[in-house]
C-alpha cells in the first residue's frame, strides 16, 4: 500500500459526464443500423427485454451503453461490434473521460448540430431506395431527386 496521496497516477479520477461526445457516436450508430434495418425503438427494446425508453436514451447519447449491452445491440442489429466506433472523428476520439483528463489543456467537446445524415426522413428514403431492386429504376430515381433538387435551390 505504498501509494501516495494525491499520486496522479493512483488517485486521478476519470470525469464521467453524461451526454459525452463518444456516447452520442455509438448512440447515433444504433439508430442509424436500427432504421436502416426498419426496426423500431420498441422492437429493438423488446429483443433486450428493456423499454423503448432505454433505447432513446441510448440513442441521444444520455445513457452509456455497457459493454454486453452493445454486444447484444450488435447480435439484433446484425452488425460487427466495430461498426459503433466506425468514423468516430478525431475530436470524439479526444473526449473520453480518460483522454480528457489526461490532456493538459482542457478544450469544449462541441456536439455537431443534428446530422441531416441522421434525420429519419433521410435514412426511411435511403432504405426505401436500397429495397428496389432494379439498378436502373434506382438509377432514375436518383437521377429524378436530383433534378428535383436542382429545381428547388437552383443549383
Amino acid at each position: 500500500m505504498g501509494n501516495k496521496a494525491g499520486s496522479t497516477e493512483t488517485s486521478r479520477v476519470f470525469g464521467v459526464t453524461n451526454n459525452n461526445a463518444i456516447d452520442i457516436h455509438v448512440g447515433r450508430q444504433i439508430r442509424l443500423q436500427r432504421t436502416l434495418l426498419g426496426l423500431s425503438q420498441e422492437q429493438l427494446a423488446q429483443g433486450l427485454s428493456i423499454t423503448f425508453q432505454q433505447i432513446q436514451k441510448y440513442e441521444r447519447g444520455a445513457n452509456r451503453v455497457s459493454a454486453s449491452r452493445l454486444w447484444d445491440i450488435s447480435q439484433i442489429l446484425e452488425v460487427d461490434i466495430s461498426y459503433f466506433f466506425n468514423n468516430m472523428s478525431s475530436s470524439t476520439k479526444s473526449s473520453s473521460p480518460r483522454q480528457v483528463a489526461l490532456a493538459e489543456d482542457k478544450f469544449d467537446v462541441e456536439v455537431p448540430e443534428k446530422d441531416t445524415l441522421m434525420r429519419r426522413e433521410t435514412l426511411e428514403l435511403v432504405r426505401h431506395y436500397y429495397r428496389i431492386e432494379d439498378g436502373q429504376i434506382r438509377k432514375r430515381v436518383s437521377e429524378m431527386v436530383k433534378s428535383i433538387s436542382q429545381a428547388m435551390t437552383g443549383r
